[in-house]
């Protein structure tokens, strides 16, 4: 099955397996915000050169590893963690002020992008923080091994791993969302249908940020996104594949989430930038998602670059997709509050 077509315009209402899908081209609807427009040109003209020109090697993530470190002077904005030690990793449950340390009331697992290669629990600290004040929950952000340390089924996992500490210590998978962004949206899906495998209960909800959701980058490399991009080039998603995925040269098909079998699973929220190479991915996961009788809503916003909450939370359109994602989240976790179950995401 090939991704949309990028002049296909969905029908904006869920019905017969259709997802439902929104556009959205920045605060009220105006057009990219100043900040948006401020961002997109500092990656096309400064981020991009640098990311096509740097080789993906050994030593080029061993450095990369530098970028969550040199993060760690970031504030905590007024948050509160709680260090937990994992086999091979580190996690924290980040929480608000006032919020109840009972992880039954509610939690959400964040799992990071950096695919699968850099980042950590200081670059993302900033969004994990905003996402634990709007949904007034706990927020387990998980700091899985990477490369070249472990494989990409390695980092899956380690989420698996973290999540089933969650229930362990007293968090209710129906009241569990997992939320991630690029590399982590892949792990968000594959960790899901992992537990699945395993016979450990599903989470109440999934949100996908920009999420690379197929390793085969075949259909990428081709689309009109490929050379519009001024975040990820395909080519480095090419070479993240084969660094983690293959395996005596072969990239298995069953590695990436978006082949694999999704009926079943919950409620998925899947927010993607108009012009970077992985809509591509979102557009197909949400088609196959609600084919297989998942409740499944993708919203496509103009003007922003790959994974644009995650890298710059207080962008007036990444305030309104976390907001948006405390709305899905609660309710998941939160039906008796009032807010009833969203069906369509």
């Amino acid at each position: 099955m090939k991704s949309v077509p990028n002049d296909r315009k969905p029908s904006a209402q869920q019905r017969n397996g259709t997802p439902i899908v929104q556009y959205r081209s920045g605060a009220r609807l105006a057009g990219p915000s100043i900040e948006s427009q401020v961002l997109y040109q500092a990656c096309r003209w400064f981020l991009r050169p640098v990311v096509r020109m740097a080789p993906i090697n050994e030593s080029a993530i061993r450095r990369a590893a530098l970028l969550d470190m040199a993060a760690g002077i970031r504030p905590a904005s007024g948050i509160r963690r709680q260090k937990v030690r994992l086999p091979g990793f580190d996690a924290e449950i980040v929480r608000a002020p006032g919020v109840s340390p009972d992880l039954g009331d509610g939690v959400v697992l964040y799992l990071h992008g950096g695919g699968f290669l850099c980042c950590g629990l200081n670059t993302h600290r900033p969004v994990v923080a905003t996402i634990a004040k709007l949904t007034r929950l706990p927020v387990m952000h998980v700091g899985y091994r990477q490369l070249p340390d472990t494989n990409i089924s390695g980092s899956v996992d380690d989420c698996l791993t973290a999540y089933k500490w969650l229930l362990e210590n007293g968090a209710r998978a129906g009241g569990t969302v997992f939320a991630g962004d690029s590399a982590g949206g892949f792990l968000v899906f594959a960790t899901a249908l992992k537990a699945r495998e395993e016979g450990v209960d599903l989470p109440a909800g999934l949100v996908g940020l920009s999420p690379l959701l197929d390793l085969d980058c075949a259909d990428k490399l081709v689309h009109a996104n490929a050379a519009r991009d001024v975040f990820a080039p395909v080519e480095a998603l090419v070479t993240i594949g084969k660094l983690g995925g293959e395996v005596d040269g072969v990239l298995d098909p069953a590695l990436s989430p978006v082949n694999g079998a999704l009926e079943g699973l919950p409620p998925a929220l899947l927010v993607t930038a108009e012009g970077e190479v992985l809509r591509s991915d979102s557009e197909l996961m949400a088609y196959r998602l609600s084919a297989a009788g998942v409740p499944t809503t993708l919203q496509i916003w103009d003007g922003q670059v790959h994974a644009f909450p995650a890298l710059w939370p207080g962008l007036p359109e990444s305030r309104a997709v976390l907001r948006r994602i405390a709305r899905f989240v609660a309710s998941r976790v939160r039906p008796e509050d009032g807010v009833a179950r969203d069906k369509t995401a």
